[in-house]
């Protein structure tokens, strides 16, 4: 039932491409052009595995089987390929930064002096322990980063003893967190998983 649904859409997406470009479709071309656009589908079974693990990591296989009314080595099936696919990624536990005494937290964007400099920028970037995650973003500043720091002093010292001194850093703009109210997933699809 799940696979059929996924090879009417790829047979939907290949005759839409024909529809639209006529006789100058190459036939060659659609692996490489829809590929991961067909991995990437997800079936309703897929949206409860993925809504379920999202909500509790550490729930057991077994337990999921029996909620999805599936079989165990199906759920592994699933969960091993989309892994594979790079849509699940291994679980962690998240650590409470207030928790550990982590005060300040704060998003500093990075002007470059040339975007040249953006991959050994980076790289610097990651040897910073309190930089938690990097973006490259569009617009006037090329680099936004996540910083926790256990006050507004260390904060301070992050951005300008750390992160401005880095070779290609022209400037900083750094905004102060003041509480972070919700944290998300995104969505998996705009329709409800049904079975």
């Amino acid at each position: 039932m799940y696979a059929h649904k996924n090879i009417l859409d790829t047979i939907s997406l290949i005759l839409c491409h024909i529809f639209i470009f006529g006789p100058k479709f190459n036939q060659t071309d659609f692996p490489t052009m829809y590929y991961s656009l067909a991995q990437r589908q997800l079936d309703p079974l897929d949206r409860d595995i993925l809504e379920a693990l999202t909500r509790d990591a550490r729930t057991p296989f077994s337990q999921l089987a029996q909620e999805l009314r599936v079989s165990n080595s199906l759920i592994h099936q699933r969960v091993r390929k989309l892994k594979e696919a790079g849509i699940l990624k291994d679980a962690a536990f998240r650590l409470d930064p207030d928790a550990l005494g982590y005060e300040s937290c704060a998003y500093t964007q990075i002007m470059l002096t040339n975007a040249k400099f953006l991959k050994s920028v980076v790289e610097a970037l990651a040897h910073i322990p309190e930089v938690v995650e990097c973006v490259n973003i569009a617009g006037r500043y090329a680099v936004m980063v996540k910083v926790y720091a256990v006050n507004n002093n260390h904060l301070r010292e992050v951005v300008y003893e750390k992160i401005q001194p880095i070779e290609g850093v022209e400037g900083t703009n750094t905004v102060v967190v003041f509480e972070t109210p919700f944290r998300r997933n995104v969505p998996l699809s705009r329709e409800p998983a049904s079975r």
